[in-house]
């Protein structure tokens, strides 16, 4: 996990030792990139050029480099870390096995497996999916 913004190495050290600390214990354990000139942010669309900022997005990428989520959302809009906690399970699991997981899944519910013969009759099935496994 990276964090990358167009603020400066100093900023992101007095953010995490001011701000991060008192919301997480120890602050952040991952790192925190400066890129001043948006270089980052504008290959994939958040720099603002005419404010010098980055929109706010997370994007996870697989190991062979392809974007495999993307979230863009506005400044007032808060991240959901247990969404893309989960999305990024998913995706590691779906690596491991192969198999697809539904809407809302979390590890140990139910998947799809990749055998679309068993998905066809899973869906064929009234009780195969239940509503509450998406929440």
């Amino acid at each position: 996990m990276l964090v990358i913004s167009v603020d400066s190495v100093d900023s992101h050290r007095a953010w995490q030792e001011k701000q991060l600390t008192k919301m997480v214990k120890g602050g952040v354990i991952f790192p925190m990139l400066s890129d001043p000139e948006g270089e980052i942010g504008a290959c994939f669309g958040l720099y603002d050029a005419e404010k010098g900022v980055d929109g706010r997005g997370c994007f996870l990428i697989d190991p062979k480099g392809a974007i495999q989520s993307i979230d863009i959302l506005s400044d007032p809009v808060g991240r959901n870390v247990s969404e893309i906690l989960r999305r990024l399970r998913a995706l590691q699991h779906h690596q491991a096995t192969g198999e697809y997981m539904p809407c809302g899944w979390q590890p140990g519910r139910p998947v799809l497996t990749a055998d679309t013969e068993e998905a066809k009759k899973a869906c064929e099935k009234k009780d195969a999916w239940k509503t509450r496994y998406a929440f």
